[in-house]
């Protein structure tokens, strides 16, 4: 289908977000790859396909372009794509047997809680919530039978920095044979590789920033290691949460600008994590880029920007936070995040509703909380919109 582009690997990202997993079509020449809108293939003989296309939900060549292209911008070997996020994480569980325990992030995303707790939990799968910031914390909660490390950096919503390179080292001295997966949604390939730090497996949520106009559902794992990319393809072809060519498409073009929306996203963050870092009502911004944070020499180390989310403890109670957040103009009141447009959500109502009140409360998720996905509009209109809310 397509001529192979030179070896990118010592290139700088941009130039593999543009020209990785595909050159051009060696047929007409297009610079795009086609959307390869079929649902099978004809073969050359009974049971003898062209290459491994039989059916498309076993393989499809638009697919293929971008499954190559997440992998190496995660400098990982094997790219997996699938239909969401929780599709994604739904294929990493199956991989686990009854009594198999993981080890989670004490404030992940609802929806990866809501899988352990609601699903898998009922299939026998065991989950302990800790706070991977806390060494020892996390270091009790193995198990004879913990078989996966699952965790998100920066995390949602308190934007914690697990240091992944840590997590992993100590994990390799249990000899468990555990695999570690980090959830990279929020700091997406341009700002840091956890393959690269020790973990086992990335995630993407590729709705988000991947995305990034907030018009494609998706998700990714991608990982180094054959057999257990072997085992992953094997459960996604099985169960067939795939996602469509053209959501395909959509995502290989959206990857061509990651790294230029990606520094706007930082940079109009930064700007507004310290304008807000001042204002009299609010009690607390959290955000790796201020010194404030407490782990930020950790997300200087570990990251090369400190991303475009933001949350924020309001003066006030929950009926102050939500008089906020109608009020404001520009930043639409909106689940999701990492779109070219600037979303606002309140965790406690929106979220992470799922995850039990007195959960939120202990771990941090206060009642005024609000977490901000700061778009690439120009910073002085979100600024002014933000200024005229809060009056």
């Amino acid at each position: 289908m397509n001529k192979k582009s030179k070896d990118l690997k010592d290139s700088s990202f941009g130039t593999k977000a543009i020209h990785a997993g595909f050159h051009h079509d060696t047929t007409t020449g297009a610079v795009m790859p086609p959307v390869y809108l079929t649902s099978t293939y004809a073969q050359t003989s009974p049971g003898v396909p062209v290459g491994s296309y039989e059916y498309s939900r076993t393989a499809n060549p638009t697919r293929d372009v971008l499954q190559a292209t997440l992998a190496a911008l995660e400098n990982g070997k094997y790219g997996l794509c699938f239909s969401s996020g929780c599709a994604a994480f739904n294929t990493l569980l199956q991989t686990l047997k009854p009594n198999d325990h993981v080890i989670i992030s004490d404030d992940v995303y609802g929806g990866t809680l809501r899988l352990l707790q609601k699903v898998f939990a009922q299939w026998g799968i065991r989950y302990t919530q800790c706070d991977m910031t806390n060494v020892s914390q996390f270091q009790e909660s193995y198990t004879e039978q913990t078989k996966l490390i699952w965790l998100e950096t920066p995390s949602n919503p308190l934007l914690k920095i697990i240091d992944i390179a840590t997590i992993s080292e100590i994990n390799k001295k249990q000899k468990q044979n555990v695999l570690v997966a980090v959830d990279n949604t929020f700091a997406t390939p341009y700002l840091q590789n956890p393959l690269d730090l020790g973990a086992d497996i990335v995630c993407h949520s590729t709705t988000k920033y991947i995305g990034g106009h907030s018009d494609i559902i998706g998700g990714a794992l991608i990982v180094n290691d054959k057999a257990l990319a072997e085992q992953l393809y094997f459960l996604q072809n099985a169960t067939g949460a795939v996602p469509s060519p053209m959501d395909c498409f959509l995502l290989i073009r959206s990857i061509k600008t990651l790294h230029v929306r990606m520094q706007a996203h930082c940079s109009n963050a930064m700007h507004i994590a310290e304008y807000l870092s001042s204002h009299a009502k609010i009690k607390k911004v959290i955000y790796p880029g201020l010194n404030t944070h407490p782990q930020h020499a950790l997300a200087k180390k570990q990251m090369r920007n400190f991303g475009g989310m933001i949350s924020v403890v309001m003066t006030g109670n929950q009926v102050n936070a939500i008089s906020f957040l109608q009020k404001l103009r520009i930043f639409t009141l909106a689940e999701s995040l990492g779109g070219v447009e600037s979303l606002i959500e309140h965790p406690a109502l929106m979220t992470h509703a799922a995850i039990p009140a007195d959960h939120r409360q202990k771990i941090g998720i206060e009642e005024s909380m609000v977490r901000i996905s700061v778009g690439i509009e120009d910073v002085k209109d979100l600024m002014d919109d933000l200024d005229q809310a809060l009056r």
